[in-house]
């Protein structure tokens, strides 16, 4: 038994520190109804490596992420493409967004 540990032990010491970061999730409304399926939601890591899904027909995306630190998240909807920060770390988080026009201007902010 404690040899399977130490080896355990040893395995996870070796493991890159960038396998060790985790999945961002949530949704994507405008205003108070879902953006729908196949909107495309981007985000860029520090390390400036894209990951991409798109949305299901509940509007929610799901991304594995390597990285840890300040990202960047762009949602490509009609023709534009609103962004904002997100923060990436070792474990799952939710980030829901709502998409808000202003004169015909999407903006992207935090739900």
């Amino acid at each position: 038994m404690r040899t399977i540990t130490k080896i355990l032990v040893l395995i996870s010491l070796l493991l890159p520190v960038q396998l060790l970061a985790g999945e961002i999730f949530g949704s994507i409304m405008e205003g108070d109804i879902s953006v729908g399926e196949g909107v495309k939601v981007e985000i860029i890591s520090p390390n400036k490596t894209t990951y991409t899904d798109t949305t299901d027909k509940n509007g929610a995306y799901r991304i594995f992420l390597k990285e840890k630190g300040k990202c960047i998240i762009t949602i490509q909807y009609k023709g534009q493409t609103p962004s904002g920060e997100l923060f990436s770390y070792d474990r799952s988080l939710r980030y829901d967004w709502v998409l808000e026009a202003k004169e015909g201007k999407y903006s992207l902010r935090r739900k």
